[in-house]
């Protein structure tokens, strides 16, 4: 590894611009090569801890500069032919809520409050919130982001919920890192809980209930995570959008059979046409339209697969190998541990090692559909402008 003494880059108009040093070359700092290369920081600073990113020629590799790293261009620019990067298809969407947003000429602008833990400052947590302010300034939202100490948060959460100038809540899990967590989900509202993690959507997910009313003019919401996974799944694989059809034929493992994302997600698969064989880290049953679970092995759901998402917080899972899986197979991975062996990825017709942006653009849609379900209890509500938002807590300051 090349030593020297390196400063870390800057950015120019809000341009990626790397410091350029005439023996080695241009060089980025964690975060720009994170933003290139379509990665949280946190990822990219893991990889470069664990040796992962190496030049071609073998000599340049990232350098450790305090408690980041630099990445030389030849590095950062390179990525694999089948490796699905996520600007695409969230500007894509960020475009088309945009146009949203500006003809339904609101009254007011929607209105997001965003709840972090007392102590929040980990790398997910930041990544998200500034994601989402992003996010929100170009889709002409007002986002408030507050700290709360963790006995204030459930009475921050109550009073927002009787606001009628708050129009969404967005928490940045975990607060408690406990079953609280599970209770503050229940708390919100579903009028105002934009990432779709309450029972109450959740039940209309299972019933595959997609309206709120007989005459069908209030839309149900769906989790923000899972549904970014079917536009990612649905763009990359160039299918038809089609209510109860868009995934007909296809057959799709999912290891992770959580409430947040997994079996939310299986639902909606099944729902829309898939073959879905759903695993935790012991055993998977191929989940069936009439609710029936059939034990299936893990080899045998492989083989078949045209999708493998997989999404194991766990370094203690068995990657999914290349031997496993078919020539082509789409592949998804949507955990902070890469869940695929690198013969997997060499393989799989496409890779997609994240999906943090897809989250973000679902809950900006999610908001918007729950704003026009109320619409016109919301615009008969004056609201003065900037909002106070000290009244729900600490504001958080990100810089843009």
């Amino acid at each position: 590894m090349m030593r020297a003494d390196f400063s870390i880059t800057t950015s120019r108009n809000g341009a990626c611009m790397p410091t350029t040093f005439r023996s080695v070359g241009p060089w980025y700092s964690t975060e720009e090569a994170a933003e290139i290369m379509g990665r949280t920081p946190g990822h990219v600073s893991r990889l470069c801890k664990n040796g992962e990113f190496s030049s071609n020629n073998g000599q340049l590799e990232s350098v450790k500069v305090g408690n980041s790293y630099l990445l030389h261009q030849e590095i950062v620019k390179r990525l694999p032919g089948n490796e699905f990067t996520l600007s695409d298809i969230a500007n894509y969407y960020h475009r088309r809520l945009r146009v949203a947003v500006n003809r339904k000429n609101y009254r007011q602008k929607p209105r997001i409050l965003g709840i972090l833990a007392p102590e929040a400052g980990d790398a997910a947590s930041m990544v998200y919130a500034r994601t989402l302010q992003k996010a929100c300034r170009e889709i002409g939202f007002d986002l408030g982001l507050v700290r709360n100490d963790l006995a204030e948060i459930k009475a921050r959460i109550t009073r927002a919920n009787k606001d009628p100038s708050i129009h969404g809540i967005f928490v940045f899990y975990p607060i408690f890192k406990d079953r609280e967590d599970k209770k503050i989900k229940e708390l919100i509202d579903p009028i105002k809980d934009i990432e779709g993690l309450s029972s109450f959507w959740s039940k209309k997910l299972y019933l595959n209930e997609r309206y709120l009313d007989k005459d069908k003019k209030k839309k149900a919401i769906l989790p923000c995570t899972s549904l970014g996974i079917l536009k990612i799944l649905a763009y990359v694989d160039n299918l038809d959008e089609l209510a109860g059809q868009t995934f007909a034929g296809k057959k799709i493992t999912i290891f992770n059979r959580s409430d947040v994302v997994g079996h939310p997600l299986a639902y909606m698969l099944i729902n829309d046409g898939a073959t879905v064989y759903s695993f935790d880290i012991e055993s998977g049953v191929h989940m069936q339209k009439n609710g029936k679970e059939v034990p299936i092995s893990r080899k045998e759901a492989l083989r078949k697969s045209d999708t493998i998402i997989t999404g194991v917080p766990s370094r203690a899972f068995e990657k999914v190998r290349g031997e496993e899986i078919k020539e082509n197979t789409t592949c998804l991975n949507f955990s902070f541990v890469q869940n695929f062996e690198e013969s997997a990825k060499e393989k799989a017709g496409i890779y997609v090692p994240r999906v943090g942006p897809m989250t973000i653009a679902m809950c900006v849609r999610n908001a918007i559909r729950l704003y026009e379900n109320n619409r016109d209890v919301y615009e008969h509500v004056d609201s003065a402008y900037p909002f106070e938002w000290e009244k729900y807590g600490t504001v958080v300051q990100l810089a843009a």
